[in-house]
């Protein structure tokens, strides 16, 4: 076995240990919990700036139901899984180490199948998404016309002011629909609501630890899984900066993953 194998052997093994550790912990947090149908989970990385105002936002009820918040933070060094804990209701998975936003998520979707949750919504710890449009995000998948519903800024408004970033969602979209025969305008979003039966089928085939939305995107469209979207205001971080990097960076890093899961999913 090479070296890099047996590199990659033991980060697998790590990444392995800290999610089961960070499990161990939730559930002795929460002994015998079971989430509701809906799990809108947040997943955060040192944004002790940004996560209580988001928290604060979120609807008491999705169209009178109830549903469970789930705060997944990855890592850090900071109080944001502190100010999350002290929010009434809301449930705490924290990573010991930063492990990437794609295994945090990866995390949500195998708690939300094992605990038989019906649907999830993804929303961002950064204050850019506004968490009063969570049941218009669910609608499509509550009426049965949609498996995997995109909020997207094009249709809605992009509040934000780089250019560079609002023209690379456009060519993404382009090139993702090329690819998969769909008809979305934001195909770079996290904002979004899926049905977790969508998600069982999948996540065996989910490898990102970063840049992951369009890795599920292609993942579940070329699966025959019904996409759709809705409109949504995208505001500017509410503070700190973004974990993404550099436009430059972001985009090759992104249009790797579009390309590389495209090619495996062909």
């Amino acid at each position: 076995m090479s070296s890099d194998d047996l590199e990659r052997r033991r980060l697998a093994r790590l990444r392995t240990f800290a999610i089961s550790h960070a499990m161990d912990r939730f559930n002795a947090d929460y002994p015998g919990f079971k989430p509701e149908d809906t799990v809108a989970s947040i997943c955060a990385y040192e944004e002790e700036g940004n996560i209580g105002d988001v928290l604060a936002k979120m609807p008491s009820t999705i169209e009178g139901d109830a549903y469970t918040t789930l705060v997944v933070v990855d890592g850090g060094e900071d109080r944001t899984a502190e100010i999350a804990r002290n929010f009434p209701g809301v449930k705490v998975i924290q990573f010991p180490v930063n492990l990437g936003h794609g295994v945090a998520l990866q995390v949500t979707y195998r708690y939300c199948i094992d605990h038989d949750v019906r649907y999830v919504v993804t929303l961002d710890a950064d204050g850019q998404n506004d968490p009063s449009e969570i049941p218009l995000i669910l609608a499509p998948l509550r009426s049965d016309e949609a498996d995997f519903v995109v909020a997207s800024r094009v249709l809605g408004e992009d509040k934000t002011s780089d250019v560079v970033r609002k023209s690379g969602v456009r060519f993404f979209s382009f090139v993702m629909n090329h690819m998969t025969g769909a008809n979305l305008t934001d195909t770079s979003t996290g904002y979004r609501a899926l049905r977790v039966t969508m998600l069982a089928d999948v996540i065996d085939r989910l490898t990102q630890e970063q840049y992951q939305t369009a890795e599920l995107l292609i993942t579940c469209l070329k699966r025959g899984w019904r996409a759709a979207e809705v409109p949504t205001v995208w505001y500017p971080r509410a503070s700190g900066t973004t974990k993404k990097g550099k436009n430059w960076l972001f985009g090759f890093r992104y249009a790797r993953v579009v390309f590389g899961t495209w090619w495996r999913e062909r």
